[in-house]
């Protein structure tokens, strides 16, 4: 796997970038360095600053993972509707999530932090882009939405909220039908352009 690092605090992608090393990936690339000609990364990882359409153009098949390091909630919004952005995490997240997120964005699937999926889900203001009414959300639906949105199979989401994986479907078809979408990568995109708002 092939890693380029451009975050705005150049310390911090120096860290990170000695830190994945250690943990033997070897071809980890900073900003802050001259890659090797032909150098073309399977990752970028950025923050909000370095986040852009000229790093996109430069590298159009990497996948993007941004750091989240105390984005503001409708900021956050507008860097999901406006970037190609494959994953998200918080500057907390511990090595062993930052694996398990570099994997996963890796193999194509989405990784929202925790902390990140919570903004999305529970921010105030949010305005459907189906036109429904989000107070028909409940939530039990809202912790689905959330599993979901964390790369949960449906066996994952029945262990972790205690159901069973026949009626994980079932919510998630009600789900589905209330939010007019038609798969988990629709309402990963739903989740994340509109955030279904905390009831009360």
């Amino acid at each position: 796997m092939t890693i380029f690092i451009d975050l705005s605090n150049c310390l911090m992608a120096e860290a990170l970038s000695q830190l994945l090393e250690r943990s033997a990936y070897d071809h980890v690339v900073t900003s802050g360095r001259s890659p090797a000609n032909g150098f073309i990364p399977d990752i970028l990882l950025v923050d909000s600053t370095t986040l852009g359409h000229e790093l996109l153009a430069r590298y159009p098949e990497a996948k993007v993972l941004l750091i989240d390091t105390g984005i503001a909630r409708e900021d956050l919004q507008v860097l999901l509707l406006t970037y190609r952005i494959h994953g998200i995490l918080s500057p907390e997240t511990e090595l062993y999530l930052l694996k398990k997120a570099l994997a996963a964005v890796s193999e194509g699937e989405l990784w929202i932090d925790n902390g990140s999926v919570k903004t999305l889900l529970h921010g105030p203001g949010v305005i459907s882009m189906t036109g429904k009414q989000i107070s028909t959300i409940t939530d039990r639906e809202r912790e689905l939405i959330a599993c979901t949105c964390q790369g949960l199979t449906n066996r994952q989401i029945a262990e972790r909220l205690g159901l069973s994986p026949h009626t994980v479907k079932a919510h998630l078809y009600r789900i589905y039908r209330k939010l007019s979408v038609t798969s988990r990568s629709k309402l990963m995109t739903w989740a994340m352009q509109d955030r279904v708002a905390a009831s009360g």
